[in-house]
Protein backbone atom coordinates (compact mmCIF):
# COMPACT_ATOMS: atom_id res chain seq x y z
CA UNK A 1 0.00 0.00 0.00
CA UNK A 2 1.41 3.32 -1.01
CA UNK A 3 2.27 5.61 1.85
CA UNK A 4 0.34 8.91 2.03
CA UNK A 5 2.01 12.02 0.73
CA UNK A 6 2.54 14.76 3.30
CA UNK A 7 2.74 18.34 2.08
CA UNK A 8 4.31 20.81 4.42
CA UNK A 9 3.60 24.51 3.85
CA UNK A 10 5.19 27.38 5.63
CA UNK A 11 2.89 29.98 7.27
CA UNK A 12 3.46 32.57 4.49
CA UNK A 13 2.71 29.96 1.82
CA UNK A 14 -0.51 28.95 3.63
CA UNK A 15 -1.72 32.54 3.86
CA UNK A 16 -1.00 33.17 0.19
CA UNK A 17 -2.83 30.01 -0.89
CA UNK A 18 -5.87 30.98 1.24
CA UNK A 19 -6.05 34.44 -0.33
CA UNK A 20 -5.78 33.02 -3.84
CA UNK A 21 -8.55 30.50 -3.12
CA UNK A 22 -10.86 33.23 -1.78
CA UNK A 23 -10.28 35.46 -4.79
CA UNK A 24 -10.89 32.64 -7.25
CA UNK A 25 -14.05 31.50 -5.43
CA UNK A 26 -15.44 35.04 -5.23
CA UNK A 27 -14.76 35.72 -8.89
CA UNK A 28 -16.50 32.49 -9.90
CA UNK A 29 -19.53 33.36 -7.76
CA UNK A 30 -19.79 36.82 -9.30
CA UNK A 31 -19.57 35.35 -12.78
CA UNK A 32 -22.31 32.84 -12.00
CA UNK A 33 -24.54 35.59 -10.62
CA UNK A 34 -24.00 37.77 -13.67
CA UNK A 35 -24.94 34.89 -15.97
CA UNK A 36 -28.11 33.96 -14.06
CA UNK A 37 -31.13 35.74 -15.53
CA UNK A 38 -33.11 37.67 -12.94
CA UNK A 39 -30.53 37.06 -10.25
CA UNK A 40 -30.26 40.74 -9.31
CA UNK A 41 -33.26 42.57 -7.95
CA UNK A 42 -33.91 46.07 -9.30
CA UNK A 43 -32.79 48.77 -6.90
CA UNK A 44 -35.45 51.33 -7.85
CA UNK A 45 -39.20 51.13 -8.36
CA UNK A 46 -41.83 53.45 -9.75
CA UNK A 47 -44.58 54.20 -7.26
CA UNK A 48 -47.90 55.87 -7.96
CA UNK A 49 -49.81 57.23 -4.98
CA UNK A 50 -52.50 59.80 -4.29
CA UNK A 51 -51.19 62.34 -1.83
CA UNK A 52 -53.55 65.05 -0.59
CA UNK A 53 -55.99 64.30 -3.43
CA UNK A 54 -53.28 64.64 -6.08
CA UNK A 55 -51.73 61.70 -7.92
CA UNK A 56 -47.96 61.51 -7.90
CA UNK A 57 -45.65 59.11 -9.70
CA UNK A 58 -42.13 58.89 -8.36
CA UNK A 59 -39.15 56.60 -8.76
CA UNK A 60 -37.54 55.65 -5.48
CA UNK A 61 -34.91 53.34 -4.11
CA UNK A 62 -36.71 50.26 -2.81
CA UNK A 63 -35.37 51.03 0.67
CA UNK A 64 -36.87 54.54 0.78
CA UNK A 65 -39.30 55.05 3.63
CA UNK A 66 -42.66 56.69 3.01
CA UNK A 67 -41.46 59.55 5.19
CA UNK A 68 -38.42 60.22 3.01
CA UNK A 69 -40.49 59.87 -0.16
CA UNK A 70 -42.89 62.55 1.09
CA UNK A 71 -40.16 64.90 2.26
CA UNK A 72 -37.40 64.38 -0.29
CA UNK A 73 -39.32 63.47 -3.44
CA UNK A 74 -42.60 65.36 -3.04
CA UNK A 75 -41.20 68.21 -0.91
CA UNK A 76 -44.01 67.84 1.63
CA UNK A 77 -41.85 68.81 4.57
CA UNK A 78 -44.72 69.36 7.00
CA UNK A 79 -44.33 65.72 8.02
CA UNK A 80 -41.35 65.68 10.38
CA UNK A 81 -38.55 63.21 10.95
CA UNK A 82 -38.06 62.90 14.68
CA UNK A 83 -36.64 59.63 15.98
CA UNK A 84 -36.87 57.74 12.65
CA UNK A 85 -37.66 54.63 14.73
CA UNK A 86 -41.43 54.88 15.19
CA UNK A 87 -41.15 56.05 18.77
CA UNK A 88 -42.13 59.74 18.70
CA UNK A 89 -45.04 60.04 16.24
CA UNK A 90 -43.75 63.22 14.58
CA UNK A 91 -44.02 61.54 11.17
CA UNK A 92 -47.66 60.46 11.54
CA UNK A 93 -49.71 60.60 8.34
CA UNK A 94 -52.98 58.97 7.31
CA UNK A 95 -52.98 56.16 4.75
CA UNK A 96 -56.39 55.06 3.52
CA UNK A 97 -57.85 56.89 6.51
CA UNK A 98 -55.70 55.11 9.11
CA UNK A 99 -52.80 56.78 10.88
CA UNK A 100 -49.33 55.28 10.59
CA UNK A 101 -45.75 56.20 11.39
CA UNK A 102 -44.41 56.96 7.94
CA UNK A 103 -40.82 56.28 9.01
CA UNK A 104 -41.65 52.60 9.59
CA UNK A 105 -43.05 51.76 6.17
CA UNK A 106 -41.54 51.70 2.70
CA UNK A 107 -42.84 53.90 -0.10
CA UNK A 108 -43.05 50.89 -2.44
CA UNK A 109 -45.62 49.33 -0.11
CA UNK A 110 -48.14 52.07 -0.87
CA UNK A 111 -48.73 51.68 -4.57
CA UNK A 112 -52.08 53.32 -5.33
CA UNK A 113 -52.80 54.30 -1.72
CA UNK A 114 -54.48 57.54 -0.69
CA UNK A 115 -52.28 59.44 1.73
CA UNK A 116 -53.09 62.57 3.71
CA UNK A 117 -50.36 64.70 5.27
CA UNK A 118 -50.67 67.84 7.37
CA UNK A 119 -50.61 69.88 4.15
CA UNK A 120 -53.73 68.06 2.97
CA UNK A 121 -55.80 68.80 6.07
CA UNK A 122 -55.94 72.56 5.68
CA UNK A 123 -54.03 75.69 4.76
CA UNK A 124 -53.81 79.29 5.98
CA UNK A 125 -57.22 80.87 5.63
CA UNK A 126 -58.92 77.48 5.43
CA UNK A 127 -57.74 75.51 8.45
CA UNK A 128 -59.03 72.11 9.43
CA UNK A 129 -61.04 72.35 12.70
CA UNK A 130 -58.28 70.45 14.50
CA UNK A 131 -55.63 72.86 13.24
CA UNK A 132 -57.75 75.82 14.34
CA UNK A 133 -58.28 74.25 17.78
CA UNK A 134 -54.53 73.71 18.23
CA UNK A 135 -53.97 77.40 17.48
CA UNK A 136 -56.79 78.48 19.80
CA UNK A 137 -55.61 76.36 22.74
CA UNK A 138 -51.89 76.89 22.11
CA UNK A 139 -51.40 73.18 21.58
CA UNK A 140 -47.78 73.58 20.54
CA UNK A 141 -44.57 75.27 21.61
CA UNK A 142 -41.63 74.45 19.34
CA UNK A 143 -44.14 73.00 16.84
CA UNK A 144 -41.95 70.16 15.64
CA UNK A 145 -44.32 67.42 16.79
CA UNK A 146 -47.46 69.37 15.86
CA UNK A 147 -48.08 67.99 12.34
CA UNK A 148 -47.97 64.43 13.68
CA UNK A 149 -50.07 65.37 16.70
CA UNK A 150 -52.78 66.91 14.51
CA UNK A 151 -52.86 64.06 11.98
CA UNK A 152 -53.05 61.55 14.82
CA UNK A 153 -55.79 63.53 16.61
CA UNK A 154 -57.95 63.65 13.49
CA UNK A 155 -57.54 59.91 13.01
CA UNK A 156 -58.20 59.18 16.69
CA UNK A 157 -61.64 60.78 16.56
CA UNK A 158 -62.42 58.74 13.43
CA UNK A 159 -61.27 55.55 15.18
CA UNK A 160 -63.56 56.21 18.12
CA UNK A 161 -66.41 57.09 15.79
CA UNK A 162 -65.88 53.79 13.95
CA UNK A 163 -66.00 51.87 17.25
CA UNK A 164 -62.40 50.64 17.06
CA UNK A 165 -61.33 49.67 20.61
CA UNK A 166 -58.13 50.67 22.34
CA UNK A 167 -56.20 49.12 25.25
CA UNK A 168 -58.39 50.98 27.75
CA UNK A 169 -61.75 50.13 26.16
CA UNK A 170 -63.56 48.15 28.83
CA UNK A 171 -66.07 46.49 26.51
CA UNK A 172 -64.68 45.71 23.08
CA UNK A 173 -68.05 44.41 21.92
CA UNK A 174 -69.63 47.85 22.34
CA UNK A 175 -68.90 51.18 20.70
CA UNK A 176 -65.73 52.79 22.01
CA UNK A 177 -66.66 55.66 24.34
CA UNK A 178 -65.54 59.19 23.56
CA UNK A 179 -63.73 59.97 26.81
CA UNK A 180 -60.57 61.79 27.77
CA UNK A 181 -59.13 58.45 28.94
CA UNK A 182 -59.67 56.97 25.48
CA UNK A 183 -58.16 60.02 23.80
CA UNK A 184 -55.09 60.03 26.06
CA UNK A 185 -54.46 56.33 25.44
CA UNK A 186 -54.80 56.67 21.68
CA UNK A 187 -52.57 59.76 21.56
CA UNK A 188 -49.88 58.21 23.76
CA UNK A 189 -47.69 57.38 20.77
CA UNK A 190 -47.28 61.06 19.90
CA UNK A 191 -44.58 62.60 22.06
CA UNK A 192 -44.42 66.34 22.82
CA UNK A 193 -41.03 67.10 24.28
CA UNK A 194 -42.20 70.61 25.19
CA UNK A 195 -44.94 69.12 27.37
CA UNK A 196 -47.99 70.82 25.84
CA UNK A 197 -50.17 67.79 26.54
CA UNK A 198 -52.93 69.54 28.48
CA UNK A 199 -53.39 72.10 25.71
CA UNK A 200 -53.37 69.37 23.07
CA UNK A 201 -56.09 67.55 25.02
CA UNK A 202 -58.16 70.74 25.23
CA UNK A 203 -57.94 71.14 21.45
CA UNK A 204 -58.97 67.55 20.75
CA UNK A 205 -61.79 67.64 23.28
CA UNK A 206 -63.19 70.83 21.73
CA UNK A 207 -63.22 69.29 18.27
CA UNK A 208 -64.74 66.11 19.68
CA UNK A 209 -67.55 68.21 21.14
CA UNK A 210 -67.08 66.98 24.70
CA UNK A 211 -66.03 68.68 27.91
CA UNK A 212 -62.76 67.84 29.60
Amino acid sequence: MASPIHLELSRPQLLISSVVTSVVTGTAAEAATAQSPGAEMPQNSKVSMIVNDERHEIEVDNRTSLLDALREHLRLTGTKKGCDHGQCGACTVMVEGRRINSCLTLAVMHQGDEITTIEGLGEPGNLHPMQAAFVKHDGFQCGYCTPGQICSAVAVLEEIKAGIPSHVTSDITAAAPLTTTEIRERMSGNICRCGAYSNIMDAIVEVAGTRA
